[in-house]
């Protein structure tokens, strides 16, 4: 038998007593590691963005391109696959699309049960890439470019990593951050119990666990968990960023000299969530507000803060990461679950009702930016074609779902749900270390009983298990039950009623007690495929055309002819619409120094020093405004500016490039 049949065969199966009885083998045979990263970038104009539901924030230009991070680690008889994307959600048609392009290429090497697929949850990327309503809402509905950039973005990432699996090590390191986040609802913490509320004596969960992952003694990669919000950027924003998250990850990775090695990237490094769902990077508790006044400057702040707590964890990670790989995997119809008294508060069975949200959670969160109300007079025409909002709630739905006053019965709404109910559960085992891959976001009292619940059956020590949220699919809100009474915005967005969390502890539990005794775990109710029932309404691309007498790629307003280092340099370019062509994987700019007799590439739009603003400035003809903030230790010498774009016309897409003029920077 093959390595590969043998690899292919592990991760099809249960595992069971086979891998019960591997346990020492893998420990003394070591792990085989292997890192990717790839583009996941949208339309950079005209798309809705994700995450603060803002009909009015469409994407208009590229502050930093978003990315999809991979790592595999494999012994002889399993593997396991972890992905973090710089997204507002990692929605279950993007699960199923990735994992549909994976069988193609793998067959059954990587499937659901042993991939975990989770997002940043930056409010700065593209949205439109859900199969379900409640999601494109404020977008127009789905957004197929948004939707093949995140699946071929992902599945890339996941294809460099294994290309590139080669003998390695892993080992942990630990450490706490207390000044990257705020608890943006006390009021609803403060209803828990006082033993829940010791765990968290600042009201923020400040854990940073991160695994430092070596091939031959050179370090490759690192992931590092933080609970905080991506919502460093506000919603007047409209460039495309990873926002914190995304600026931690950059600066690791650019702060290490080399980029590339022989075409891969050199060290891949990713900042995950765990259990966020009210942990706000918003220090003062305002949109846009601390620890500046300035949104680009909080992102970079809060990014960096996470970068340096994450490098100390890092640099003393000691404790080597052995053991086994395993995995347990399931789907949950998380409507209609029955929770066993042992998970709930009053000790009595209780069930899950059907998906809702509550009016509060229309406000949208006043610390991190209010969202989906359209201004007085303006039409949606998605959410027309879909029958309005206006559903009647059943006086059993909303029994079910008391003390939250229902506003929008999505799980009711017809032809179909407007949010998914049949969601996947999953726990990976990397060595001492298991990820609990839950769809949606966790409070930090909501993660903590989670993650109790599973440390209990398996006998683990809580610090190992850790709350993955954001994983497979995404459901809204996850709140304990006391949480909920007060109906916050995160207690009006968890979806499934009060008992939504238990629920999620005795399916974890019962995840876990498979895990423990080698059992396998039935699959499931199948999720929808809900590929031919998307509609849009974004409009798209007719037809671009120059001002008179200018052609593609003229510059509109020239750069000077020197700088200094902390000064801007702008330049204009006509230009056409980035939906011609997403770019992805390249740039629609380069700052370029000139070296010796050649043009290299010194920054390009993914970098933090620029941005690439895009126009429309009449009917069908468009602007490019591309700006680099000369950082300090910029080399003195003589640089340039390059657009390019594509232009479409009648008769096909045509690229084009213009060029600023030389200058000096000193």
């Amino acid at each position: 038998m093959s390595r590969r049949s043998l690899l292919a065969g592990a991760a099809a199966t249960p595992l069971a007593a086979t891998l019960l009885g591997s346990t020492t083998a893998a420990a003394q045979e070591g792990f085989q590691v292997g890192v990717g990263l790839s583009d996941v970038t949208g339309p950079a104009a005209e798309c809705g963005m994700m995450g603060y539901s803002m009909p009015q924030q469409q994407t208009a230009g590229i502050h930093q391109r978003t990315r999809a991070r991979a790592y595999i680690v494999a012994t002889s008889t399993a593997r396991i696959v972890y992905v973090n994307a710089d997204l507002g959600a990692l929605f279950q048609a993007v699960h199923q699309g990735v994992l549909a392009r994976l069988a193609e290429k793998y067959g059954d090497l990587y499937t659901e049960r042993n991939v975990l697929l989770n997002a940043t949850h930056t409010h700065a990327g593209c949205g439109g890439s859900s199969w379900y309503a409640a999601y494109n809402l404020s977008i127009l509905g789905f957004q197929q470019q948004t939707y093949d950039a995140q699946v071929a973005g992902i599945a890339e990432a996941i294809e460099q990593a294994h290309d590139n699996l080669a003998p390695g090590t892993i080992t942990l390191g630990r450490g706490e951050l207390t000044d990257a986040s705020v608890n943006r609802s006390c009021t609803a913490f403060e209803l828990n119990p006082q033993a829940d509320k010791d765990h968290f004596p600042l009201s923020i969960d400040p854990a940073v666990t991160v695994l430092r992952f070596t091939q031959g003694g050179r370090d490759v990669g690192a992931i590092a968990w933080f609970a905080t919000h991506g919502t460093s950027m506000t919603n007047g924003n409209k460039l495309i960023s990873g926002d914190n998250k995304g600026y931690a990850a950059y600066a690791w990775e650019h702060g290490r000299g080399t980029r590339y090695l022989d075409g891969e990237p050199a060290f891949v490094a990713c900042f995950p969530q765990t259990n966020s769902g009210d942990m706000s990077p918003n220090l003062n508790l305002k949109p846009g507000s601390g620890p500046t006044e300035d949104e680009f400057e909080n992102t970079r702040i809060i990014g960096e803060r996470q970068f340096t707590a994450a490098r100390t964890a890092y640099d003393n990670a000691a404790t080597p990461v052995e053991g086994p790989l395993d995995f347990r995997f399931c789907y949950v119809d998380m409507s209609k679950v029955t929770v066993d008294g042992r998970f709930t508060p009053d000790g009595k069975q209780h069930t899950t009702a059907t998906a809702a949200i509550g009016v509060s959670m229309l406000a949208g969160s006043t610390e991190d930016g209010p969202g989906l109300p359209l201004p007085e007079g303006v039409r949606n025409p998605f959410l027309d074609a879909l029958g309005g909002m206006d559903a009647p709630i059943p006086r059993a739905l909303a029994d079910a779902q008391a003390p939250k006053v229902v506003a929008v019965p999505f799980g009711a709404m017809k032809p179909y749900p407007w949010a998914p109910d049949v969601l996947p559960l999953q726990i990976l085992r990397l060595g001492q270390l298991y990820l609990v891959g839950g769809p949606a976001e966790y409070t930090i009292v909501a993660g903590l009983r989670i993650r109790r619940a599973v440390a209990a059956e398996l006998g683990a020590p809580l610090e190992n298990v850790i709350m993955q949220g954001y994983a497979n699919a995404y459901s809204q809100y996850v709140t304990t039950p006391e949480e909920y009474d007060s109906q916050q915005y995160e207690g009006a967005s968890t979806l499934f009623g009060r008992y939504t969390l238990p629920a999620y502890q005795q399916e974890f539990a019962r995840l876990a007690a498979a895990m423990r005794t080698g059992a396998s775990v039935p699959h499931g109710p199948v999720p929808r495929d809900l590929s031919d029932d998307q509609l849009t309404f974004q409009p798209g691309v007719v037809v671009d055309s120059p001002p008179l007498l200018k052609r593609f790629g003229d510059v509109l307003t020239e750069a000077r002819g020197s700088y200094r280092r902390g000064e801007q340099v702008l330049v204009e370019f006509v230009t056409g619409h980035p939906k011609n062509d997403l770019h992805r994987n390249g740039t629609f700019l380069e700052v370029q120094r000139l070296d010796g007799e050649r043009w290299v590439r010194h920054a390009d739009d993914g970098d933090w020093a620029t941005k690439y603003r895009w126009t429309r400035t009449f009917l069908a003809e468009s602007k490019a405004a591309i700006t680099w903030d000369i950082p300090a230790g910029t080399p003195i010498g003589k640089y340039r500016i390059v657009h390019t774009g594509d232009a479409k016309s009648l008769t096909g897409t045509t690229a084009f490039t213009g060029t600023s003029r030389a200058f000096v920077v000193s």
